[in-house]
């Protein structure tokens, strides 16, 4: 007995990071379910909208509360998550992955960007939730709300880039710094969404879990190809 409780150990420490990624997967998935009941259930609605209300100005509901220049600040925050944003950052990276000879890093980038893409895309006319019509909303959308697609796909570009620039930077300071950075820049850009009155609080939830949990099924995916040498292996020199 004690002797496979020192090899369950030994495989827990050697496994450790993969531990990791498949609980804090289950975790997101946990949490988006929740979400998206108590949505469809109508339970959240009622916060959702006490929220968009309070953003703005109780005299003019098309304004938001705080200076001038606020709205315009939000909707360049919110273009950071916009499709191309997003189209444009991830060419950007496959080139240069393409540019470094690691075609098959290229190849995991380009579908897992392609893949979120189509998730988010699925999951938006699979809920069918409708836009927030309790406040003016101050940018034009057509497609349905939940999840927001702009705070899905942050997460999965800014925190996907962020942990592939966090495994070669030299120091544990500099990785908590770029990861500080992309989470800043996601949750940024959700709020954006809020703020704009095209989503519910919870669309913005939704968004978040849903990305990062696509961040991290990827993330498992080149950990294992990895180690199987399947995918290249970024180099500190780059």
């Amino acid at each position: 007995m004690k002797r496979y409780l020192i090899i369950l150990i030994h495989i827990a420490r050697r496994e450790a990071l993969l531990i990791g990624l498949l609980v804090g997967l289950l975790a997101l998935t946990f949490v988006f379910s929740k979400v998206a009941h108590d949505v469809m259930q109508e339970d959240t609605q009622r916060l959702d909208e006490r929220i968009l209300r309070g953003l703005r100005q109780a005299s003019d509901p098309a304004q938001l509360r705080g200076p001038v220049w606020l709205e315009q600040t939000v909707r360049d925050v919110s273009a950071l998550g916009s499709f191309t944003v997003a189209t444009f950052v991830t060419l950007t990276a496959l080139g240069y992955l393409l540019l470094a000879r690691k075609r098959r890093a290229a190849l995991l980038l380009a579908a897992a960007m392609a893949g979120g893409m189509g998730l988010s895309v699925s999951l938006k006319f699979f809920f069918d939730r409708p836009r927030p019509s309790v406040v003016p909303r101050l940018e034009h959308v057509l497609t349905p709300a939940f999840p927001s697609g702009h705070a899905m796909m942050s997460a999965i570009m800014y925190l996907t880039l962020g942990a592939l620039l966090a495994r070669v930077v030299p120091s544990k300071r500099l990785q908590l710094y770029v990861m500080a950075v992309a989470i800043t820049i996601t949750l940024m850009v959700g709020v954006s969404r809020v703020a704009l009155g095209v989503h519910y609080p919870t669309d913005v939830l939704a968004g978040w879990t849903a990305g990062a949990a696509w961040a991290l099924l990827c993330g498992i995916a080149t950990y294992l190809l990895q180690r199987r040498g399947n995918v290249e292996m970024p180099t500190e020199a780059e």
